[in-house]
Parts: C-alpha cells; structure tokens; sequence
C-alpha cells in the first residue's frame, strides 16, 4: 500500500493505545527417494509424502514431521544422538559443551551425507539448523583431517594440507559464521578449527586457516592476483560451501559464482585427465604439473577484472557489504554449460538455502540440477511454507487507518516480556525501501516508541551496531529485507510487515525471522488493496498445507502494478513519507 501524508502532517494522526514449552517426543521419519524403486512403490510413497517430499533430483532426503498435533516439529526423536549421525566423540562433546544436546530434523537429514562425501543441496525452511548442519561435518572432517597429519610427520607437509572454504553473499553472513564455528571448543575452550573470515576490511590471515568464510568478490581478489598461490590455493580446497545458495546463483553474484566454480574445477579436471591417461597410482597434482594444463581458457578468466559492482541483487544487498579494493571492470557473461562437465572428483560441493525453487530453466534449482545431477537434495518438512509453531495475523488497512494498525501491532507484543522465557521481547518491523523504513522509524518514535533502524542507508558499522544491541537488548528493529536473509537474531517474538513483501520469496524469508528453532512466534501482516493477490496466493496456500512455489513467479508482475498504481497519482499527493506495502 502506499501511506502518503508530509512529514509536518505524521503529529496529527490519532494513537491507539493491548509460556509455550519445546515439545519433547517427537518421531521423524527420513525419506531417501531414488529411481531404484518399483513403479507400485514409488506410487504408495507419492501418495503419503506428496505434501511433504519434492523429488529435485536421483536422491532426495526428506526431514518430514506430522502436523503439530503435540509432536516435536523442529527436533529429531530423542534416540537420534550426535554420534548416531557419524560425528566423532569429540565433536559430539564440543556440541554437548555449547548446549546443543539433540540435532535438529534438517541436521540430522543432512549431516550423514555430508559425512560420506557426497555433494549435497540444503534447501530448509529458515531456522531449521542449516548452518550446523552444514558446518559441524565438516568440522569434524577437517579436525580429524588435520590431526592425522599432525600425528604422522610424514604426512604432514604443505600438499597434504585441506581446508574449507563458505561462501556468503554479505560480510555481516561471513561474521556470523565465523562466529558460530568458533562457539565450538574443546574441552580447554579452545575453538576446534582455526576459521577466518576474508571480506570487507579483513584481508588473507597471516596464519592459514581451516575454514575460510567469504565473499565471492573477496576470494577472487585474494586469490587472482598470484597464479602460483592460486593453484596451491584450488589445491587445498576440499570442501566448498554456497551459503543463501539462491542468490549467490543468482543476479551479480551469478558471474562470480561460475568463475569460482571454474577455478575450483580445474584441480578436478586435472585429477581425471591423469587417470585417464593411464596413471595407475594417481596422486594430487603438484604445482609443476598444473601448469602444463589448460582449463577451457582459465588463463583469459584470470586476466579479466572484476566487477563489485555486478554483485549487487535484490534485497538490499549494498556494495558496501562487498566493497574490497581492486580496479574494477565488467565481467564477461560466462554461460552455466562450460561448469556442467562431469570430471573426477576431488572436492566435495555443499549449497545451502532457505527457498530454492526449481520452476524454470534459470532459477537456482534448476541451475543446480544440471550442474550436480548427482549431489543429495535435503529437504525440510516446511520448504516454501510457514511452519506450524507461527501464528499469522493478516489486517488490510486504507491510507487511513494504516498508521494507527501499525502503531498497535507493535505495542501489542513490543511491550510484552517475551515468551521464550528470556525477559526480552524483541519486534522486527519490515519496510521495502530506506524511505519507508525511515518513515516507519519516525512514526514510532512519534508514538513514544524507541527503535533501531537497519537499511543500506547506513554505514556497514552502524548497521552491526545497530544488530548488536538489538540482540542484545532486544525492543524495535525496523529494517528492510537486508535483515531477512541469514542474519541470526534468537528469540524474535513478533515480526510485523508495515510494507507487504513485493514477493512470495522475500515473504518467506521475514516470517522466518521468527519461530526459529523449535520457538513459537507471530507475524502480523498489514497490506492493502494493490497487495491483494499476492496475499491471496500465499493465504491459500498456506490453508491447503502446500508451499507457495505458485507465487514464486509473481515477483515481477505485482511490482510492475505497484509501480503503475504509485505512477497514475498525482504528483502533489507524493511525500517523503511515503512507503509501499
């Protein structure tokens, strides 16, 4: 909707003035689907899972759960144990220290096959455990990795080194986690592995790591400028993480993303021309050898600059988050076919996403299928769909009763203890723009309501001041979606969309903002006439128990109508106050 109304006029609208437990028994069921079974099986499977399981790809596990009928919809049964999933002892302890006693559903999915080596897609509804899911194998992995070697000298030298490295679209994302693979420490509390984060301000750490968290702008820097040092680098690299998988393949990031790919390919590519050449031993290829080789014009890749600024997308991810010095100029448009080649494979391949469609030929899914015919797909119970423990409250408003619903939707819960037992309540407010977070922020405090404010407006340093304190303290946090995606905020009891999300994938990402990890939160939706459709879609589908997948390809058509709306007022109707739901 669209609140038009000067600045000077916001004093004069009128004010209004209003313990759920984790449940413990909970019985999973995990699905491994592939084309080995018989065609009557495969029918029985199709009609009891049909709501639940999507078939991506040969091998699809599925975290399911029943409705929430007084069962656990976020942990796995009591049986499954950290080590009953293949971890070590010692990072079972490690987890047992943190306070992670049991896995959840998505983690106990996913971490068998990252365990065994496979390539393995992540896609799970937010705040299901995809980052522990996904970090933890490998942690133990690379620990056990590492320890061999330090206890065999003879093992350990610079060609037997492997790491990790975790690609996210932000700098805030690579902070977080880095932060969470640190929480993990041993019995001494000292963290297991050494991770680093190499983005913004932070350039290549003096020690080697084993876990390198980044952004696909800062690894190329980092790595490009040295051809040797490069392919020690692409060597090294075992394991290789794509965290917000959808947009990392996706608009600026998509060029980048395919160059990495490459590079990383070629070590593979390597590997597998040896052995075909008849190699009967065949050993890690050593630095004298790479350069005998020509990976499909890896040395025209090298030589062209790169472009932060084509890593930019939707959903306020700002160039700041991404800024790093280098001379800058536009990427050659590489096509997806040159990485679907199937080599021998060295490295193991990990992405991670909370919505993932697959309709079309160039949508992340789709991308990724052809890409890893092979990989596991894990699928969360609720993937494309508000999960069972959120309470959705839906208000249409008019131009003139928004502000009103607005103020008392944040005073219902915003004043309230909150309910995970915490003693604070924290309430996340959404606008589309800067302008309308803006707005938003100044009504409120108007209303005698303080509140953080979080856009791209704002330096990367305020911005992570403003998250620390609102973890920290909790109260109002109003925000556009550069806060939706990835960014981790325990305990948010109440989200509240003064501006209606311009797409089903953007709403998704909000209203798991809250009811993470096995907690019960609300969200209050406020949308008008121009939103209508949208909110149908998704409403009825949440009635029907399906994912909104259908609403998926709306984005484009209801911001046009938005804009055609906005475009056929009057310009004297138009103000600074103005922000679109």
């Amino acid at each position: 909707m669209i609140l038009r109304r000067s600045t000077a006029m916001l004093h004069s609208f009128s004010l209004s003035t209003t313990t759920p437990k984790l449940l413990s028994h909970f019985t999973p069921s995990f699905f491994l689907c592939t084309s080995a079974l018989s065609p009557r099986i495969r029918i029985w499977l199709n009609q009891s899972y049909s709501r639940r399981t999507r078939a991506f790809s040969s091998a699809v596990v599925t975290a399911s759960s029943p409705k929430n009928t007084g069962t656990d919809t976020f942990f796995a049964e009591d049986t499954v144990s950290w080590q009953s999933l293949g971890l070590s002892d010692r990072i079972s302890q490690a987890l047992s220290n943190a306070g992670f006693d049991r896995p959840s559903l998505v983690q106990a999915a996913c971490m068998p096959s990252i365990l065994s080596g496979k390539d393995v897609v992540i896609a799970a509804e937010t705040g299901s455990g995809k980052t522990y899911g996904y970090l933890v194998p490998l942690i133990d992995k690379l620990y056990g990795a590492r320890h061999d070697a330090d206890n065999d000298l003879e093992k350990a030298t610079v060609s037997s080194r492997t790491f990790s490295i975790v690609l996210c679209p932000n700098v805030l994302l690579c902070e977080q986690v880095v932060r969470m693979a640190n929480y993990l420490s041993g019995d001494d509390g000292r963290s297991l592995l050494r991770v680093a984060a190499v983005c913004g301000r932070q350039g290549w750490p003096v020690n080697e790591p084993d876990v390198i968290v980044s952004t696909p702008v800062a690894l190329l820097n980092s790595i490009d400028p040295k051809k040797h040092h490069r392919s020690d680098f692409i060597r090294a690299v075992k394991y290789v993480v794509f965290d917000e998988a959808d947009m990392l393949l996706s608009g600026g990031f998509e060029n980048h993303v395919i160059r990495l790919i490459h590079m990383l390919r070629f070590d593979e590519k390597l590997l597998s021309r040896v052995n075909k050449a008849g190699s009967e031993n065949p050993v890690e290829p050593s630095s004298d050898s790479v350069s005998h080789f020509d990976f499909e014009g890896e040395e025209d890749m090298q030589n062209e600059s790169i472009s932060e600024a084509e890593e930019m997308s939707e959903g306020d991810v700002d160039a700041e988050d991404l800024m790093e010095e280098t001379q800058t100029s536009p990427v050659k448009r590489k096509d997806w076919r040159r990485v679907r080649k199937n080599y021998e494979r060295s490295k193991q391949y990990i992405f991670v996403a909370a919505t993932l469609p697959v309709n079309g030929k160039k949508t992340a899914g789709a991308v990724l299928k052809k890409m890893f015919p092979d990989a596991n797909w894990v699928s969360g119970s609720y993937l494309h769909q508000p999960n069972p423990r959120l309470k959705e409250k839906w208000i249409e408003v008019t131009t003139d009763n928004q502000v009103d619903a607005l103020i008392e939707a944040v005073k219902q819960f915003g004043s309230k203890a909150s309910d995970h037992g915490a003693g604070v309540s924290r309430t996340m407010v959404f606008g589309n723009t800067v302008e309308a977070v803006e707005a938003v922020a100044n009504i409120l405090q108007r209303a005698g309501i303080e509140c953080y404010r979080y856009h791209t407006g704002l330096s990367l340093a305020e911005r992570a001041e403003s998250l620390d304190d609102f973890r920290a303290k909790g109260g109002i946090f109003v925000c556009t979606d550069a806060a939706a995606r990835g960014v981790d905020i325990p305990n948010v009891s109440h989200v509240i969309q003064a501006d209606f999300a311009t797409s089903a994938v953007d709403f998704l990402h909000r209203v798991g903002r809250t009811a993470r990890a096995g907690q019960f939160g609300v969200v209050t939706s406020l949308y008008n006439e121009s939103n209508r459709d949208l909110v149908n879609a998704i409403r009825a589908a949440g009635k029907l128990g399906q994912p909104v997948e259908a609403a998926f390809s709306r984005k484009r058509s209801f911001r046009n109508k938005l804009k055609k709306r906005a475009g056929s007022n009057e310009a004297g109707q138009i103000s600074t106050a103005e922000f679109m739901v």
